[in-house]
C-alpha cells in the first residue's frame, strides 16, 4: 500500500524547522534535528484521515487519526474487526548521535461487552534493523470508558536508530476486537469525543559508541 506523506499537515513547520529534539538534557540542539519525511498507510489511516501538530517546545509529535476505529457485531464486516496504521518518520540528525522513542501515549475509547476483548498493540523498529520492541494493552469486557495506553522504554530495552545522519523510524499500530463471531456491538477507537486517534511520541538521544 502506498504511503501518504503528511509533511504538509504541519503547516510548513516540520519541513522548514527543527522539530524533534532533546528529550534528554544532553541531546543535540534543536536546530540540528529535522523531520525530512513523514508518511502513513493502513486500514486505520486512509488518505486524508490524518492530521499532525508539533508541541510548542518542539519535543513531541502529536498525530490525530479520524478513521482508526475497529468495530464488531451483527452485520459488521469482518474487515472492521481489526484496523492498523503503519507510520514512517524520517529524521535527519547530527553525525555521532542516535535516537529512539522512549515514551508513547495512546488515548481512546472502548465499548466492549462481556465476553469480548479489545487489543491495542504497537511495534517499533528502524528500517534495516531486525530488532524491534512491542507493547500490548488488552481490554476485557464488560468495559465502556476511555482508556490510556502508555508505552515507556528504558535505554537498555529500547531500539536505537543507526549512527549517522538519517534514520527511518517505523511504528506499526493496530486495534483489534475478538471474537470474530461477536454478536453484541463492540467498538475500540481513540478519543471518544471526535473518534480521533492520538499518538504522542517522545524521543531520547545518546552518543554513538565508537
Amino acid at each position: 500500500m502506498q504511503l501518504t506523506n503528511i509533511l504538509a499537515l504541519f503547516t510548513g513547520l516540520a519541513a522548514a524547522s527543527p522539530v524533534i529534539v532533546d528529550a534528554l538534557a544532553d541531546g543535540p540542539s534543536g536546530h540540528e534535528v529535522q523531520i525530512t519525511g513523514l508518511a502513513f498507510a493502513g486500514s486505520g489511516c486512509p488518505a486524508g484521515s490524518v492530521s499532525g501538530q508539533l508541541s510548542s517546545d518542539l519535543t513531541t509529535i502529536t498525530l490525530l487519526y479520524a478513521s482508526f476505529v475497529a468495530q464488531a457485531g451483527n452485520n459488521i464486516p469482518a474487515s472492521n474487526y481489526r484496523k492498523n496504521c503503519q507510520l514512517n518518520v524520517k529524521l535527519k540528525y547530527p553525525s555521532g548521535w542516535q535516537f529512539s522513542v522512549f515514551k508513547a501515549d495512546y488515548r481512546g475509547y472502548a465499548q466492549i461487552p462481556k465476553g469480548d476483548t479489545g487489543t491495542c498493540k504497537a511495534t517499533y523498529y528502524f528500517s534495516g534493523d531486525s530488532r524491534q520492541i512491542s507493547s500490548t494493552l488488552t481490554i476485557r469486557g464488560p468495559y465502556d470508558d476511555n482508556y490510556l495506553k502508555t508505552d515507556q522504554f528504558g535505554v537498555e530495552s529500547t531500539v536505537w536508530s543507526p549512527c549517522g545522519v538519517e534514520g527511518l523510524l517505523n511504528i506499526n499500530s493496530e486495534v483489534r476486537l475478538s471474537p470474530m463471531d461477536a454478536v453484541k456491538p463492540a467498538l475500540l477507537t481513540v478519543d471518544s469525543t471526535d473518534l480521533k486517534f492520538t499518538q504522542i511520541h517522545y524521543l531520547q538521544w545518546q552518543k554513538c559508541k565508537k
